[in-house]
């Protein structure tokens, strides 16, 4: 029993100096799973349970190989719940495809041009003087503001609050910002 222990102490050292090394390289964890740098939004978000939902969506709206591209881009990615939370049936309307136009917007409001990560997007806010303007790709608008002093909110066109909950998810296209609500554009 005491050898067990020592090699149970021994494994548990193991994992968290692996654990260390890898969040040092800039691998997050998301929905369970490492979200590498090195791999691009998409190949890192199908690996995400928390995002099962938008993935599928992004597949519907045939948003992949755009996604796959050089970018950057800023993703908002909006976690299972906060699909679950949408008025029921928005989902299953959403994905059939006599309405992938709209998905498309829908989804492309999520996303701005560029790289912004929690510096930037703080940056721009004190800049606005406690908001910050943020073109997406749809070419509405979305607007970030403070909740405290390290926490970011979106506001979407309709009035929605979306919280980031997980920051600076680094892609070689981009960074992934974890949020737990659907921001919706003016339809």
């Amino acid at each position: 029993m005491k050898n067990s222990g020592k090699l149970a102490g021994l494994i548990m050292v193991s994992a968290l100096t692996f654990g260390s090394a890898a969040m040092a390289q800039g691998t997050v964890m998301v929905g369970g799973e490492a979200m590498y740098p090195k791999k691009d939004i998409v190949d890192n978000a199908v690996n995400s349970k928390d995002h099962t939902t938008l993935v599928a969506a992004v597949k519907a709206a045939d948003l992949v190989a755009t996604l796959k591209t050089a970018g950057p881009f800023t993703v908002f990615a909006p976690v299972n719940d906060a699909f679950e939370n949408l008025p029921d049936g928005t989902v299953e309307t959403l994905l059939k495809p006599e309405n992938k136009a709209t998905l498309s917007k829908v989804l492309t409001y999520h996303v701005v041009a560029g790289k912004m990560d929690f510096k930037a997007i703080s940056a721009a806010i004190k800049a606005g003087k406690g908001t910050a303007k943020l073109k997406t790709v749809s070419g509405g608008t979305l607007t970030a503001m403070m909740n405290g002093t390290n926490n970011i909110q979106l506001k979407d066109e309709n009035g929605g609050i979306a919280n980031i909950s997980t920051y600076d998810v680094y892609q070689s296209n981009g960074v992934i910002h974890v949020i737990d609500k659907v921001v919706l554009p003016k339809m």
